[in-house]
């Protein structure tokens, strides 16, 4: 008995960083992982960054898995070689990033694997790319390119060059307004 009692503490705590199973309805999104939600919220109201651009955006970067990391690169299509990059968790922050974040915000205990910590990451990324590159935070699809190209990327226009990017930058606003409207219809707005 106590060994089923420990597993099932050891499944919930790990079910936490899985990702949702119907990630393409907002409002089942919210109903499954509340905590995601109230992550959310405390981060617009502190941000000002609205629930859907957030919700588009850690859906492209993790799919909502806490654990998401880059692939493997293979030597001789063998040998590995590391990771493609230090992005980890919902956000998929890099290392350096999440660093300047956590010194800045005076956060040293803040993890990119909790749901809390990674949207206020991408609230104060965000709020930093507005102040550098004048995008406003419901603006999802510059949001994300500034996001994944930086903030000097996206101001030397390095997106342009990337038609997979631009592309997957219109898709993340697609999302946005997807969940804008699901999130209204289920008066989780």
């Amino acid at each position: 008995m106590l060994t089923i009692l420990a597993a099932l503490v050891l499944t919930g705590c790990a079910g936490d960083k899985t990702p949702p199973s119907r990630l393409d309805n907002a409002c089942a999104i919210v109903a499954e992982r509340p905590a995601y939600l109230r992550a959310m919220r405390a981060t617009q109201r502190k941000w000002g960054v609205p629930v859907y651009v957030q919700m588009a955006v850690i859906h492209q970067e993790s799919k909502f898995d806490g654990d998401a990391r880059t692939p493997y690169q293979w030597a001789l299509g063998v040998i590995p070689m590391g990771r493609q990059s230090s992005a980890y968790g919902y956000s998929q922050a890099l290392d350096g990033t999440w660093d300047e974040y956590r010194e800045e915000e005076r956060r040293r205990r803040a993890k990119r694997d909790k749901i809390q910590d990674a949207t206020d990451f991408m609230g104060w990324y965000m709020n930093k790319t507005v102040q550098r590159n004048g995008i406003p935070l419901t603006d999802a699809r510059n949001q994300y390119l500034a996001y994944h190209e930086g903030h000097s990327g996206f101001r030397r226009g390095t997106y342009n060059s990337k038609g997979w990017l631009v592309g997957v930058a219109n898709k993340v606003q697609s999302r946005a307004y997807m969940y804008r409207g699901q999130l209204a219809s289920c008066g989780k707005l």
